[in-house]
C-alpha cells in the first residue's frame, strides 16, 4: 500500500516518494502511474513532478511520460562504493564475458537483497529475472548466496528465520541446508546454485573483498543449465574476485571480515 497517503508526511518525503515509484521495468512513468504508485492526490503529483522536471531530477518525454532525469543519474554516481567498485570491476567482467558470452554480473548488499550494480550479457544467455538496478534474493542466488554467507549472525538469522521462498523446484529453502552452504562458502568464498531461481540458469560466484578485509561485492557467472560445467567456470570467476580485491587493497593474508561489523 502506499505510504504518502498518511496524514503529515513532509514536502521532502512526498517528494522522495515521487522518485522512488521509479524502479527497473519501470523507467518511464505517466502523471496516472505516479499517482497509482504513490497514493497522492492527482493535483499534488502533478505539481510536484513539475517542480523535479523544473531542477532536473525528472525529465518529459514527447509521450507525456516522466523518466530520470540527467542531474539525479549523475548525482546517484558519486555513491561512495557502487562507481568505483564498478569503474575497478569492468575490465574483468568484459574478460569473463568474451571468454564465455554468458551473464557476467556485480552486485552489492542492500538491506536483505542483493543489488546489481553492473551486467553484461550475451543475446543467447537464459533470460534471468533481474537487470541492472534490480533485486536478488540471498537465500537463492549465486551473488546473495556470497553475500549472505558472509553477512553478520543477525542478518543470517533474520534471513533464516523468515520466508524463504520456493522460486523453482530446485530452491533451497530449508533452513539446516542453508547453514551448511553458508559454512562452505565461507571456507572457500565462492557459491554454485543451479536452478534455485530460475530454473534454466546455474550460477557461480565469489566475493570480492576490501583492503580491510571486508566483503563489499559477489561477482558472478550465469549460464544456462547444463551448458557449462561449473567446474570448468570456477576459476576464472574466483581469479577475477581475486582480481578486483586486490584493486581494492586486499592482500593475501588479510583476514575475511564479513560485509558487516558485527560479523565474526
Amino acid at each position: 500500500m502506499p505510504r504518502t497517503s498518511q496524514p503529515g508526511r513532509t514536502v521532502s518525503a512526498r517528494l522522495l516518494d515521487v522518485l522512488f515509484a521509479f524502479e527497473p521495468g519501470r523507467s518511464a512513468l505517466s502523471l496516472a502511474d505516479l499517482v497509482r504508485r504513490t497514493g497522492l492526490p492527482h493535483a499534488t503529483v502533478r505539481r510536484l513532478a513539475g517542480e523535479l522536471t523544473a531542477a532536473g531530477a525528472l525529465e518529459r518525454r514527447p509521450d507525456g511520460r516522466f523518466t530520470v532525469g540527467l542531474r539525479l543519474w549523475q548525482l546517484g554516481t558519486l555513491a561512495p562504493l557502487t562507481e568505483p567498485l564498478r569503474n575497478l570491476a569492468q575490465p574483468f567482467l568484459e574478460d569473463l564475458y568474451t571468454a564465455l558470452h554468458q551473464h557476467v554480473q556485480l552486485a552489492v548488499l542492500e538491506g536483505h537483497e542483493a543489488v546489481i550494480i553492473e551486467r553484461l550479457s550475451a543475446p543467447d544467455a537464459p533470460e534471468l529475472v533481474s537487470r541492472v538496478g534490480g533485486r536478488l534474493p540471498l537465500h537463492c542466488s549465486g551473488v546473495g548466496k556470497v553475500l549472505l554467507s558472509h553477512a553478520g549472525p543477525r542478518l543470517i538469522e533474520t534471513v533464516l528465520s523468515g520466508e524463504l521462498r520456493r522460486y523453482t523446484p530446485n530452491s533451497v529453502v530449508s533452513p539446516a541446508a542453508l547453514r551448511e552452504q553458508i559454512a562452505g562458502c565461507r571456507r572457500t568464498g565462492a557459491a554454485t546454485v543451479r536452478g534455485e531461481l530460475t530454473a534454466d540458469a546455474e550460477s557461480v560466484a565469489t566475493r570480492i573483498v576490501n583492503g580491510e578485509g571486508r566483503v563489499v561485492a559477489a561477482l558472478s557467472v550465469v549460464v544456462r543449465a547444463k551448458s557449462v560445467k561449473p567446474q570448468a567456470v570456477l576459476p576464472s570467476v574466483i581469479a577475477s574476485g581475486l582480481g578486483i580485491s586486490r584493486l581494492l587493497g586486499w592482500r593475501p593474508g588479510v583476514k575475511i571480515r564479513g560485509t558487516d561489523p558485527d560479523h565474526h
